[in-house]
């Protein structure tokens, strides 16, 4: 960690990261944002964790594509054919850039979300008809908690003070059930968490795991865009990630993994494209994705995440890693060091952490300090529990915290005014007067136009714990 002096003041080493450049383009990143007091600034981008800004390989990959776009696999029609071949092209690259095994099945969803679900209801059942067994963690994202407590029995273990005991948790309670005859289907596991971008050893898991008969499902949402991963040297079994987090904010997800449950499962949607033949008194359904994807399918989305996946496989691993590292050093160290900021952690023994710090500062809000960012300093962050409610009741974060986040398209201009306006705010209080209406924190007639031939008539204030009628996460009394 970097170690600043009483203010966040730039050392040689901070002055390093200040001049980092961005790994790839992105396509808005010097979007102008509109300030308080009448000055418009680059946009800061630090909520790539909630969804990454396009690649603008992407971007221009889309807008080649836009022309060719026509029906998927029921159209005799020469674009027909093309379309069909740029989404099973896709398919076949999205698999590759994660490693899947020759036998793997490669779904194209429209996100995490949906993979996870997906593959809930292809679970199968356990010897005794009942729903099989899922072990969780309390750390993970609603997405990879909720489908199992509603479709499965799943136990929720505690995660640990370590990412050794954990790990060690884990490993007994698969044991214990195997012993008495009542193994686990399933272990479900993010690969990084949402909240504090620290990662468990998957080859440690995926080893306890099949120990005693149990599969791996991953949650990559958070790994997948910021390192390299492969289903075939790890052994997990199956993968769920979003391209909106990838880089491909087009509206597809991915699941990827062995195909005899998903043969096996009750077909995802009923509907078009994912039979064989129907008849009045029965359906014969597809096996492999097709039994999975009903209706006409995504291709553009499908293109996208493809293209984003070739973008970042080009990119060599180490300085991929090396200027993430870098940037969220700097976060840590530049936060740590301003007096009242609290830095959230779950392991001190966690061997890896994607770019992803969430903090909280002492005497405001966590929605005031997001609605101040944004209004005065042209930040972007997230704000409240982050879709993660048991893990930030049991850290002590009940009432939510910040989460700033970076990508290949953050540079290090943008973590230092951060870091910054965070010292400002400790120092000198907010300049805009801010109050909470619907139970959002907004800015007392906020002056900021909204974009020009947007169509929007105004602003919508999201920063905050939420009301009865709000969208997002909120804290525990409200």
């Amino acid at each position: 960690m970097t170690a600043l002096a009483e203010t966040p003041a730039c050392t040689d080493v901070d002055a390093v990261v200040a001049q980092l450049a961005p790994v790839l383009p992105v396509v808005g990143h010097d979007t102008p944002a509109p300030l308080v007091d009448g000055r418009r600034v680059p946009y800061a981008n630090l909520d790539v964790a909630a969804s990454a800004p396009a690649l603008q390989a992407v971007a221009d990959r889309v807008t080649r594509t836009l022309p060719l776009y026509a029906s998927v696999h029921r159209g005799a029609g020469y674009l027909s054919q093309v379309s069909t071949s740029l989404y099973e092209t896709a398919r076949r690259t999205i698999g590759e850039f994660v490693g899947a095994r020759d036998d793997d099945a490669t779904l194209i969803v429209r996100n995490t979300t949906d993979a996870l679900n997906l593959l809930a209801g292809c679970l199968p059942a356990a010897d005794d008809g009942e729903p099989g067994r899922v072990l969780v963690l309390d750390v993970e994202h609603h997405a990879n908690f909720l489908p199992w407590q509603r479709s499965a029995r799943a136990t929720v273990l505690t995660g640990r003070e370590t990412a050794a005991a954990t790990v060690a948790a884990l490993r007994d309670e698969l044991a214990a059930g195997a012993a008495v005859g009542h193994g686990y289907a399933l272990l479900a596991v993010t690969g990084a968490s949402n909240v504090t971008g620290e990662v468990l050893p998957v080859a440690d898991l995926v080893e306890a795991a099949h120990a005693v008969g149990t599969r791996v499902l991953l949650d990559g949402a958070q790994l997948v865009p910021h390192r390299r991963f492969s289903l075939a040297e790890t052994g997990v079994d199956y993968l769920a990630f979003s391209g909106h987090k990838t880089y491909a904010p087009f509206g597809a997800g991915v699941l990827v993994g062995r195909r005899d449950w998903l043969d096996a499962g009750t077909p995802y949607l009923a509907g078009g494209g994912a039979v064989r033949s129907v008849r009045v008194d029965g359906t014969e359904w597809h096996d492999g994705p097709a039994r999975h994807e009903a209706g006409s399918p995504n291709v553009l989305g499908a293109v996208a995440l493809a293209a984003a996946c070739e973008a970042l496989a080009d990119v060599d691993a180490d300085a991929l890693r090396g200027h993430e590292d870098a940037l969220r050093r700097r976060l840590v160290g530049g936060l740590e060091a301003i007096e009242g900021v609290e830095v959230v952690r779950l392991w001190p023994d966690a061997a890896d952490a994607v770019g992803v710090v969430t903090f909280t500062v002492s005497g405001y809000e966590p929605g005031q300090v997001a609605a101040y960012l944004s209004a005065e300093h042209g930040i972007g962050v997230r704000d409240g529990r982050f879709c993660a409610h048991p893990l930030l009741s049991r850290l002590g974060y009940g009432a939510g915290a910040v989460r700033s986040s970076v990508g290949v398209g953050t540079a290090g201009e943008e973590v230092e005014r951060l870091v910054a306006a965070v010292g400002a705010l400790v120092a000198d209080g907010p300049q805009a007067r801010y109050d909470v209406v619907d139970g959002l924190w907004i800015v007392v007639d906020d002056p900021r136009p909204v974009p020009e031939g947007s169509g929007l008539e105004g602003l919508l204030a999201t920063a905050g714990p939420g009301g009865d009628e709000a969208f997002g996460c909120l804290p525990e009394d409200a």
